[in-house]
């Protein structure tokens, strides 16, 4: 499978495929029309709390096991299928305006992806 991270407010590139946004909330500072998203699936990203808990300290290991727990719901597990089968078909470029983006939730959902 073809997924990878890329942070938002890096230039698209003719090769980033199908663009989707994992953040719950729209970056700052980016236009919808610059970020050319294809799609912004807002039941794959982590609840409210969940990300609160997170930026107030909490650990990334543990983060990471509530929210593979929140994708397990109907839901968010019907999408991350959608974006397997995305990603059988080509690239799928993962979204996100996190400064480490390799300790977020869209790197858990690339490994998920890859999985």
């Amino acid at each position: 499978m073809s997924v990878r991270v890329r942070r938002i407010y890096e230039p698209p590139e003719p090769d980033d495929g199908l663009r989707v946004l994992v953040d719950r909330l729209w970056p700052r500072g980016i236009a919808k029309e610059e970020a050319d998203i294809d799609e912004w699936p807002k039941g794959l990203t982590p609840s409210t709390e969940l990300r609160k808990w997170f930026h107030g300290g909490g650990s990334y290991e543990e983060f990471r096991r509530r929210y593979e727990a929140e994708l397990d719901a109907p839901e968010a597990a019907e999408l991350l299928d959608g974006l397997r089968r995305a990603a059988r078909r080509g690239r799928v470029t993962l979204l996100t305006a996190s400064k480490t983006p390799e300790q977020s939730h869209a790197h858990v959902l690339e490994d998920l992806l890859k999985s």
